[in-house]
């Protein structure tokens, strides 16, 4: 079983979290994107410390029903970049944060306007929907909403609108997103390659991971946050601790506070059994 080098244990923090928040892709989900049995016995150790664990993920709420037998007493995760709150069991969603037809259809022209031919697809409450000649490297739904232009398949709330273009962008493809659409809104790069995801302005995951704890009466220094992509950045600077994974961009680790080891040595198991070890002792005390 790989271990953190005692130089880096005796880094981290000496104070319990009363959160964790932690991506999943590339992050607490190992490279075939499944729970390592390690890291659901952290998980189960955690909150049983009375640490509460959240999810906060780009994946749209259609993803995340797997994932229902690791998440906590709470039964919810945050999802597409913080644009949805969502009860992992049942696909509910209990709150999002969406953006209007009217902005994706006008991002939708601007998009097309600067970069020529692009394929457009979104995640809606309602499931995906695409253009024709979008191709997303995961099995699309059945039934799922296909058409000549996105705009004849939106809904009143779009989490997010996904990008791809003809010419490959590489590395840059979020930043040629974001100065394709202005300040309309918000391009993230979730580490998916080739993939622009556009959300409204005020979603980040760093705004909905805010939100979810101060309605538990959390501050930011009662919380860790880990994550590998340049999306969870905002949420990594947020936290009170941030930890990246070893597989993670190097400008993420370079920002983190603190690194773990990568996703396929349960990095994120490593930093939960940490805090579980700090609010065990921390209740012995009391």
């Amino acid at each position: 079983m790989p271990q953190v080098p005692t130089t880096t244990r005796s880094t981290w923090p000496a104070r319990a979290p009363r959160l964790v928040a932690t991506d999943l892709d590339g992050t607490l989900l190992d490279p075939h994107g499944t729970v390592s049995s390690r890291t659901a016995d952290a998980l189960r150790d955690a909150e049983d410390a009375g640490i509460e664990v959240v999810f906060v993920t780009a994946r749209p709420p259609r993803w995340l029903a797997d994932l229902a037998p690791h998440v906590a007493g709470h039964g919810v995760a945050i999802c597409a970049n913080g644009a949805a709150v969502v009860e992992v069991a049942t696909g509910r969603v209990l709150a999002e944060h969406g953006m209007s037809a009217a902005l994706v259809g006008e991002l939708a022209a601007s998009l097309r306007a600067v970069l020529g031919e692009v394929h457009l697809a979104v995640e809606r409450t309602e499931g995906f929907a695409a253009e024709r000649g979008f191709v997303d490297v995961h099995r699309v739904p059945p039934g799922s909403p296909v058409a000549r232009r996105i705009e004849d398949v939106l809904t009143d709330s779009t989490l997010k609108l996904l990008v791809r273009t003809a010419a490959d962008q590489g590395e840059s493809h979020s930043a040629t997103v974001q100065t394709a659409i202005g300040t309309a809104a918000i391009a993230v790069d979730s580490g998916a390659v080739g993939l622009g995801e556009i959300s409204a302005l005020d979603v980040t995951k760093a705004n909905a991971l805010a939100r979810w704890a101060e309605q538990r009466g959390l501050r930011a220094d009662d919380v860790w946050a880990c994550g590998d992509a340049p999306n969870d950045l905002p949420m990594l600077a947020w936290a009170g601790e941030s930890f990246a994974v070893a597989n993670a961009y190097d400008e993420v680790r370079a920002r983190a506070r603190h690194a773990c080891p990568a996703n396929a040595d349960d990095g994120v198991a490593h930093v939960l059994e940490h805090a579980t070890a700090l609010a065990r002792a921390r209740a012995a005390r009391a």
